[in-house]
């Protein structure tokens, strides 16, 4: 906005100041209307003014450049025909970096990505996110800390990315317009804790990541890589170890170890229409605890949620979205 600061009805009137004030503009040329700080400077309202940016530019003549209460230096960016044009070929050439590699440079509220490392990154970006996304789908209580770790390959990676990323997908369900910039703030201002983690490769993965959550009442985590396709898996939740892709409607539930638990899921399912296109199972100990993934075509049905979650067998059930799409 421009003429934000003058003598008459501006919002931060110069009137309006102390006798004395001291103001400098390096942001934007236009917010001070010129013509009245150059009077409020004879005049001593304000004492001296330090100025960066200009309502014309480049500044050739202007009367504040003759004023001993002011320091005036060349907006470098806009000081000549030239410069105006490099600036916008450069703006040009990051955008199109960003649009078409995912090089992210010279950004002020998100982590510098480079052309090189884009590749390499994009993919786990995107499990980040999903990783996130599956923790925020099925925690309830407000979320009190936040632990990310980076195991073997992912350690060396741009790990603020990551965790923006994460972070995103975490609280994506509570707030739906939530990005890898806003994310960390929004995190912040919630008061969750959140810590990072780096160490040698571990395992038989040559990198993961894994994230763990803790409320005021549990602790969820939830483990992935991506292999060479690209694709983000998920390889351990909730400590039992698995091997399982990402799909765009799932449904996600919690039992003990019990003989009739597949046969439970597929006749609820079918008696009420949903198709299951694809299964994955996984438990800690024979008799402990269990988890199922069922793949769907259609997001699963609310009343048949409330079905299955009547039945004792089955401790926990919960629906999940993720959007599958191309990292």
């Amino acid at each position: 906005c421009r003429d934000q600061i003058g003598l008459d009805d501006q919002p931060a009137a110069i009137a309006k100041m102390k006798t004395g004030v001291r103001i400098i503009n390096c942001a934007r040329g236009g917010l001070i209307v010129e013509a009245d700080l150059v009077a409020a400077l004879k005049s001593g309202k304000v004492a001296g003014a330090g100025i960066d940016v200009f309502e014309v530019e480049p500044a050739e003549n202007n009367e504040l450049f003759g004023m001993e209460n002011v320091v005036a230096t060349p907006h470098l960016g806009a000081s000549t025909a030239e410069a105006q044009e490099n600036v916008a070929l450069q703006v040009a050439e990051q955008m199109s970096d960003y649009l078409l590699k995912g090089a992210v440079s010279n950004a002020i509220n998100m982590p510098s990505i480079t052309a090189e490392e884009a590749p390499r990154l994009k993919p786990f970006v995107k499990l980040a996110e999903v990783l996130g996304a599956f923790v925020g789908q099925v925690t309830e209580d407000p979320i009190k800390e936040v632990e990310i770790l980076f195991d073997g390959s992912t350690a060396t990676m741009n790990t603020r990315a990551l965790i923006s990323a994460t972070l995103a997908g975490l609280i994506r369900p509570q707030v739906s317009d939530v990005n890898m910039v806003s994310a960390p703030i929004m995190v912040k201002e919630r008061g969750i804790i959140v810590a990072e983690v780096k160490r040698d490769k571990s395992g038989v993965f040559d990198g993961y990541i894994k994230l763990t959550v803790t409320t005021e009442h549990r602790t969820r985590s939830i483990a992935g890589t991506c292999f060479s396709d690209g694709k983000p898996r998920f390889i351990q939740i909730k400590g039992i170890n698995l091997d399982a892709e990402v799909g765009q409607h799932m449904l996600y539930t919690t039992n003990a170890d019990a003989p009739g638990i597949i046969g439970l899921l597929g006749t609820v399912c079918g008696e009420n229409g949903v198709n299951i296109a694809n299964f994955q199972l996984g438990r800690n100990r024979p008799g402990g605890d269990a988890i199922a993934l069922l793949y769907l075509d259609a997001p699963f049905p609310e009343n048949v949620l409330d079905q299955l979650r009547a039945h004792k067998s089955i401790d926990s059930a919960k629906p999940l979205h993720f959007d599958v799409g191309v990292a």
